[in-house]
Formats: structure tokens, C-alpha cells, sequence
């Protein structure tokens, strides 16, 4: 498979088989995550691997209440065609599907985030030199589409930072050092991998300046 079929398939996978994922396949995935570029080659991740089955409960057990409580606050959409509306509804019932199952999914990852000071001050003022969460997200990324490659499901999660105190103290983590910045259920998919729905990006394109649209084929 080449790197821009797995990009291009790469989705949220929500359902899962019970069938067990070699170390191996996961080590992959987290040597391709540990290559993914940080600001000032900082790279601040740590990843905490789960396959307690004891631990995997908790956590899953912490995400149906997390989930619960974010549906709970999400408000009526509109939707622009048909399509759209049934897109909508699929996607809420696979979510619904996957806070009720991820406890059982073999494998998460927990993508953890130092909290430490971040950027610089001079005479002028603060230095911002961008958030440190943007040197996480690329090891995220990294890992799920090495993870597409071998076959394996992922889905990006971040709900769980409801209850994030909770969850950090089920993988023995201090709340006071680490936030989690993304938690990601790894498996193989009952479903079929494919390119997910997404607007067309020549609506996100601008061309030297905000506002001026190219005419790119």
C-alpha cells in the first residue's frame, strides 16, 4: 500500500473484532508515530499502551460516561440535503456503538501531553512560537495511518477528556503533569476501510491571499 492510499483511507473505524493485536503491530505503529515532525524537534508525547483487560474496562467504563454526557449537550443540526442527514445519523450510531464497546476493543493508546511551560517572553512581549499540542497531533496521525497500512482499525477520540482526572488515574498517570491529548481504540475493523465524507477542498483553498480562490483541478 502506498502513503497516499493509507492517508486517503485512513477513517474512524468504530466497530471492532475480538481478535487479539500482535505487539509487534503495534511497536510499528508507534515507530512510524515517534517520526512525525514537532516544533523544535521537542517531541512531547508519551504513549501509554493498554491491554489489561482490567484496565481497558475502566477506561471504557470512563468513556460511556464522557460520551453520554458530550451527546447530551450536542445540539439538533440542520442538514443541507438527505444525504447529509443519513451521513449524520450513521456516524452517531457508530459513535454510540463504540462508547458501548471500546472497553472491549484489544488495544488503546494513549497519547499523553506534558503540561510545562510553553513559548517565550523578550522585551517585546510573548514569543508565540504555536501550541505544544501541535507537536502531538502529527504522532497521532502517524500512528493511525501506520496502523491503516498493517490493516488495523483507529479512531480518533478525545472525549474521554471529560472525565480526564479519572482516566489518567486508571493508567497511573499524574493529572498535575499530563492531560490527555488524544485516545485511540486500536483493533481489527468489522467494517471496511475507505475515504470518509469531507467537503471538497477547493472550498478551503485560498491562493496567495484570504478570500482569493484559485481554480485548481
Amino acid at each position: 500500500m502506498d502513503a497516499m492510499e493509507a492517508i486517503l483511507t485512513t477513517r474512524a473505524m468504530r466497530r471492532y473484532s475480538p481478535e487479539p493485536v500482535d505487539d509487534a503491530l503495534v511497536m510499528q505503529c508507534l515507530e512510524a508515530a515517534q517520526q512525525a515532525p514537532s516544533g523544535g524537534n521537542v517531541q512531547p508525547q508519551q504513549y501509554v499502551v493498554v491491554r489489561s483487560p482490567e484496565v481497558r474496562s475502566q477506561l471504557g467504563e470512563i468513556y460511556r460516561r464522557a460520551f453520554d454526557r458530550y451527546e447530551r449537550c450536542l445540539p439538533t443540526p440542520e442538514f443541507r440535503s438527505d444525504r447529509d442527514r443519513v451521513t449524520y445519523e450513521r456516524t452517531r450510531v457508530a459513535s454510540q456503538d463504540l462508547a458501548a464497546t471500546i472497553g472491549d476493543v484489544p488495544v488503546h493508546v494513549l497519547f499523553l501531553q506534558p503540561i510545562i511551560p510553553w513559548g517565550f517572553h523578550d522585551d517585546e512581549g510573548p514569543v508565540d512560537i504555536g501550541r505544544l499540542d501541535g507537536s502531538v497531533y502529527p504522532a497521532v496521525q502517524n500512528f493511525c495511518i501506520a496502523a491503516r497500512s498493517l490493516g488495523l482499525g483507529t479512531a480518533f477520540t478525545t472525549v474521554i477528556r471529560v472525565y480526564q482526572a479519572e482516566a489518567l488515574e486508571a493508567i497511573g498517570a499524574n493529572p498535575d503533569r499530563f492531560e490527555i491529548a488524544a485516545h485511540i481504540p486500536v483493533g481489527y475493523p468489522t467494517g471496511k476501510f475507505g475515504r470518509a465524507p469531507r467537503k471538497d477542498v477547493r472550498r478551503s483553498i485560498h491562493l496567495d491571499r484570504y478570500g482569493e480562490r484559485p481554480t485548481l483541478d
